[in-house]
């Protein structure tokens, strides 16, 4: 009698040999940046087309990240809070080809009012009617009403005060637009030609990213597309937790500090973490952290997720691919009223400066467990500023720049001066473009030699800029960091220099900037920033003294 034919190995199973696994990641890898480069060429607003301050997705009908464009991390982890928030409030089943949902709410999924978060469903070719997968954007716009140009006002205290919030909205049905909704959001944007232009970018990608994803179906077949797909999340979960595994257990804390919120100039906000290893999980609990503050600087949970994703990622292994199973082992503590996670209607617009320094703080925690594979401290957010006025037209600009500061050097090598660091990742605009999009002259834009901290791998410098405004009146919102808590060096490093920035009147007063302000410059004004150097890593050559190694009673602490 013969025996019977053994049970079939899953691992033999044709639709997940690594070759074809490893096709269908690279492929929607290739969708994802296509849709990146859609926004990026087609966007109107020197922000998303200059400095790149958008993302791309592609997730699984149940929210699960599938691919990631090379872009901004902050956005990209806001979009799965979004994406989340935009299946339970219309649910899969119901969504049909042609819809396009949007939301920015961030109370409600979102992360600040001028990111917008749009997506649309992914069907297959063989005409199944529901949905496979999904495509998503996000995009910062210029405008979205509020105190200011730019919906970044530093002195708001309700979330009231920051613009126009969209909850969970169905867009387009069936591939007709509601033009209600279009016409609530141009009534209440300073700049509606540019909204509508870097809309039709986000929409245009995600059609893409629908159309590329549904043909990549149409070749492999549904059910075989939906096992790799499975398949590839399940194996980036599982290198995820052994990279933990084989990290040390223990628990490591860190805090450090926000110059201010905004309101209360002279009040320090303090961001505390425990990192937790335990086996493969890892806990993440900000216990300690400030209560939420009257100023704007408060981040809700979404932002607080995509700095936890980006450090865990961080020191994890590049070769993982960015899905959602990398994100499965990880736990965050967010207490209820707190600066991390406060409850409505506090003021939220500026929490990219919270959401960086608390990055920080995780990288820190985690240096006490990996110390070769974090940096030292980096410049924090330095400075984000919006310019704005009429043109001789009579109409609205907003210009927002990210003047960036240093990297922190690490045990591979010094540390980069003058780029975005860590969630960030927005590029430097070119000086012809702000000199083209505002009546502004660019006196000096350098580095800033020296303000990256010593160290046998030194931080990255800050930068030197100087604007002077050729018509006003122009209104400033400047948001700045580091300039009272500087970037710690590690391992024996040196500190990097704190931000420093003034207003030079035209009549000659010397105004200092005190890290946050809104004000009026006018013609002849100049504006003058040196943001922050980056921490250094490890001692100076020969400094024994300085050296954990040879003092370890001198390791860094929390």
């Amino acid at each position: 009698m013969s025996s019977p034919d053994p049970a079939p190995d899953p691992a033999l199973d044709p639709a997940l040999d690594p070759g074809t696994v490893e096709i269908v990641r690279r492929r929607l890898e290739a969708i994802a940046e296509e849709m990146q480069g859609i926004m990026l060429r087609s966007a109107v607003s020197p922000i998303v087309r200059e400095a790149n301050d958008a993302s791309a997705s592609l997730f699984l009908p149940d929210g699960t990240v599938l691919a990631q464009s090379v872009s901004l991390p902050l956005l990209l982890g806001c979009l799965v809070p979004a994406v989340a928030r935009l299946t339970a409030a219309f649910p899969v089943a119901t969504m049909r080809p042609g819809d396009v949902y949007l939301m920015n709410d961030p109370y409600d999924g979102g992360t600040h009012i001028p990111d917008v978060s749009l997506l649309v469903p992914v069907f297959a070719p063989d005409g199944e009617e529901r949905p496979i997968g999904l495509a998503a954007t996000i995009l910062h716009h210029q405008d979205m009403g509020g105190l200011t140009p730019g919906s970044v006002p530093t002195a708001a205290t309700e979330i009231f005060q920051e613009g126009l919030r969209l909850p969970p909205l169905r867009l387009a049905r069936g591939g007709e637009t509601d033009a209600q909704i279009l016409r609530i959001i141009a009534c209440n944007t300073r700049t509606p030609d540019a909204f509508a232009w870097d809309l039709d970018a986000q929409i245009a990608a995600c059609r893409t990213g629908a159309a590329r994803l549904a043909a990549l179906a149409g070749k492999l077949g549904t059910d075989r597309l939906g096992a790799v797909l499975a398949a590839l999340v399940r194996r980036a979960e599982q290198a995820t937790r052994a990279a933990i595994r084989a990290m040390p257990d223990g628990t490591w804390h860190y805090a450090d500090a926000l110059d201010n919120d905004g309101v209360d100039l002279d009040r320090p906000v303090r961001i505390a973490v425990a990192v937790t290893i335990a086996g493969d999980g890892m806990t993440i609990d900000f216990a300690g952290s400030a209560p939420q503050v009257r100023g704007p600087i408060n981040a809700v949970p979404a932002g607080v997720m995509a700095g936890a994703y980006f450090a865990l990622r961080a020191v994890t292994g590049a070769d993982i691919p960015n899905n959602g199973g990398c994100f499965r082992p990880l736990h965050l503590r967010l207490p209820e009223g707190s600066v991390v996670n406060p409850r409505p209607p506090a003021a939220v617009n500026a929490r990219t400066a919270t959401v960086k320094i608390l990055t920080n703080a995780i990288l820190g925690a985690l240096a006490q467990a990996v110390p070769d594979r974090v940096p030292a401290a980096n410049s924090g957010l330095s400075v984000i500023m919006a310019l704005s006025g009429r043109r001789p037209d009579g109409s609205t600009f907003v210009l927002t720049e990210a003047v960036q500061g240093g990297s922190g050097g690490s045990a591979s090598g010094p540390g980069v001066g003058a780029v975005s660091t860590d969630i960030g990742n927005t590029m430097n605009q070119p000086v012809e473009a702000m000199e083209t999009d505002a009546p502004v002259r660019v006196h000096r834009l350098a580095l800033r030699r020296g303000s990256g901290g010593a160290g046998r791998h030194p931080g990255g410098d800050g930068v030197v800029r100087e604007y002077e405004v050729l018509r006003g009146p122009l209104t400033l919102t400047f948001r700045g960091e580091r300039h009272d808590h500087r970037a710690r060096g590690a391992m024996g490093g040196g500190d990097g220099l704190p931000s420093e920035a003034w207003i030079l009147r035209a009549d000659g007063a010397r105004e200092p900037i005190r890290s946050k302000l809104t004000t009026v410059l006018h013609a002849g004004d100049r504006l003058l920033m040196a943001t922050a150097g980056a921490g250094g890593w490890g001692p100076v050559a020969g400094d024994t003294a300085a050296d954990p190694a040879a003092n370890p009673s001198e390791a860094p602490t929390a």
